[in-house]
């Protein structure tokens, strides 16, 4: 027992350790720090949009259709005097919200199969990883699409379609840090102290592991984001006159010649919250990484 006591409390200062190592690295990083500060504007969007603009995001002015940018419409308008703004700020709530519904199914499904087939092995690794392998031999956007032709259009069933494409790459990484740290040095102490096989894998396995798989989930909402609003963009997701961002560019796309905001702003907001998003997750893998290594 005074072994295990002395591996796991050598783990524990390495990783308090390595946790304030990387929040200096966020405070030394600007760019984080941005990434983290719209991360959390996005959040107040989608939880009080009433934060950033009062008005509604349906309203029409025929007195103000297709205006440009300016102070008093920030965004513009569209062509049914729409405040694009507005939109853009309601729109937050539907694409982080399938998002979130997206990862989160690929993340339970995936940690399950992958957790199974590590820590079971055998024949059931084998059967589960070759079924993982045909999730990966098929392209995502076919079965993204097959999945939203059986249950229908909408940003919902979009969110399930790729919550399952996701399940694949989140059970391969949860499998491969089920199996490492299976075989670390403080889990075999564990065994010589005479822990439980369900013990071992509850205290230490499972925790360990899933640091990997968190941080990946983190970069999959930037991800599924991005292929909530293509998949809007194509038509598929929430109708009109929803303001979900994919749907904002593809409505804009007809006056892209001369109305040039109405698509190249929402597009823009995109782009940022995916770069944003995709910053902080490789920020946790690196805090990850400093604490194995």
């Amino acid at each position: 027992m005074a072994v295990l006591d002395t591996v796991t409390a050598a783990t524990d200062s390495r990783t308090n350790g390595a946790a304030i190592r990387w929040v200096m690295y966020v405070l030394r990083t600007p760019g984080l720090l941005l990434s983290y500060l719209w991360v959390i504007l996005m959040v107040a969007a989608t939880l009080a949009p009433t934060l950033f603009t009062s008005g509604d995001p349906n309203a029409q002015d025929a007195d103000a259709i297709l205006l440009p940018p300016s102070a008093s419409h920030i965004f513009g308008t569209d062509d049914l005097g729409r405040d694009q703004f507005t939109r853009v700020i309601h729109g937050t709530s539907l694409s982080v919200e399938a998002s979130l519904i997206a990862v989160l199914i690929g993340l339970v499904a995936g940690t399950v199969i992958g957790l199974v087939s590590g820590a079971i092995g055998g024949w059931v690794d084998t059967v589960l990883m070759r079924l993982v392998d045909i999730m990966f031999a098929v392209p995502a956007l076919i079965v993204s699409l097959a999945i939203i032709s059986a249950l229908g259009h909408g940003v919902i069933n979009i969110a399930i379609a790729i919550g399952i494409n996701s399940t694949a790459s989140f059970a391969r990484l949860m499998r491969s840090d089920v199996v490492r740290v299976t075989n670390s040095k403080y889990v075999e102490a564990s065994v010589f102290a005479g822990q439980s096989y369900w013990h071992r894998l509850i205290r230490h396995v499972v925790p360990n592991a899933s640091r990997t798989v968190l941080a990946a989930a983190t970069i999959e909402i930037g991800s599924a984001i991005l292929t909530v609003a293509a998949l809007s963009f194509l038509g598929l997701g929430a109708p009109p006159p929803t303001p979900e961002w994919g749907l904002l560019v593809a409505e804009g796309r007809t006056f892209i010649a001369s109305q040039w905001w109405l698509s190249l702003l929402p597009g823009l907001v995109i782009t940022i919250s995916v770069v944003a998003i995709y910053r902080i997750g490789r920020s946790l893998n690196r805090g990850r990484t400093s604490v194995i290594s």
